[in-house]
């Protein structure tokens, strides 16, 4: 393990990126077997959880700077799980998730990166500016690039809701009239925008989406104001025909959901709610029989699971389902069957 690691690290140093991921793959799998300490009997969980996070992070740069994003994607994941409390490892997956054209994704990294930075560090301001324009930048490029839907942002104090909703919907329809055939705004959870502390101190905005095609618009409305995220198409059967136009419509269900996480820390749904939206839409795309895709999103959601308790308050109640669909991901991705937590979620 020491020689896998050396030579990774002379390689990484020379900037042979092909020679040094060879090695930190040869090390992650020696880390695997056991070899990461000397006396397995007095081994630390958590020593070897870092060291394994620490080489997933070079190869996350390897792959990145040998241009194949979906593979430094797969190891920023895994970086996360292991090491999920640490916000390069953030900003590191915002990276793939920008080279993979995923704005809304990278900027909801870049927006739980600089949250643990400042939890974390607090001190570096200039560091926190950074994170902030490079969260600002990504939901700007996922918005210029959007054309199904649009968004407006309305300033909320402690006034009442409800009226405030009722404004922010006759604001949004007067500004963007191609987008009104169905408008909502959400109502769980307030949002944060990149903006310096010092000129915005804590500024809390509503978030007004509306949509050029009704039926997406209100099934991601019911999935957002559920308890439980529901997805699209659940009971479907796909058949050849229907395939096509069955993932157009859920990958704009996902854009416009993802979008909506891109700047709200704590959802009042529950903490594993986005979680659970992942875990259907890797069931999505296990009926579409897309293995290599549904591997990949079901290790973002443990990911996710992660790095929830390092976000907010998590009740003991939300721990255990926490850890359970933890458990379900491990389960799903070695390919075992069974009764699980997930199953009960989705009978109900």
């Amino acid at each position: 393990l020491r020689a896998a690691l050396g030579l990774g690290s002379a390689r990484y140093a020379q900037r042979d990126f092909a020679a040094a991921a060879a090695a930190f793959t040869t090390a992650l799998q020696l880390c695997s077997k056991g070899f990461a300490t000397e006396d397995p009997l007095k081994f630390s969980p958590d020593d070897i959880s870092r060291l394994a996070g620490w080489i997933e992070s070079k190869l996350v740069i390897c792959y990145l700077k040998l241009g194949q994003p979906g593979l430094a994607l797969h190891h920023s994941h895994r970086s996360i799980i292991h090491n999920p409390s640490h916000f390069r490892s953030h900003l590191r997956q915002a990276a793939c998730f920008r080279c993979l054209h995923r704005y809304s994704e990278a900027a909801r990294s870049a927006m739980v990166a600089q949250c643990l930075y400042v939890l974390a560090e607090g001190a570096g301001l200039e560091t926190s500016d950074l994170i902030q324009l490079y969260w600002q930048a990504m939901t700007q490029e996922a918005l210029s690039g959007e054309v199904s839907f649009s968004v407006l942002y309305t300033p909320f104090e402690k006034e009442d809701k409800t009226d405030k909703i009722k404004e922010a919907n006759k604001t949004f329809a007067e500004k963007h009239p191609d987008y009104v055939q169905h408008v909502f705004t959400d109502p769980h959870g307030i949002h944060l925008l990149p903006e310096r502390a010092e000129s915005h101190p804590d500024q809390q905005y509503l978030l007004t989406l509306g949509f050029r095609d009704k039926e997406i618009g209100k099934t991601v409305e019911t999935s957002v104001t559920r308890k439980l995220p529901v997805f699209p198409g659940q009971k479907t059967t796909f058949s050849p025909s229907m395939e096509e136009e069955a993932e157009t419509f859920w990958q704009r269900i996902v854009a416009a959901m993802a979008f909506i996480g891109s700047t709200k820390i704590k959802d009042e749904r529950g903490p594993c709610a986005r979680a659970i939206e992942q875990f259907h839409h890797a069931n999505l795309l296990s009926h579409l029989q897309r293995w290599e895709e549904q591997a990949q999103v079901m290790t973002q959601a443990m990911a996710e699971l992660a790095t929830v308790p390092y976000l907010q308050r998590v009740s003991q109640e939300d721990d255990k389902l926490l850890q359970s669909l933890m458990a379900d991901a491990m389960d799903i991705l070695a390919g075992r069957t069974g009764e699980r937590v997930w199953t009960k979620i989705q009978k109900v």
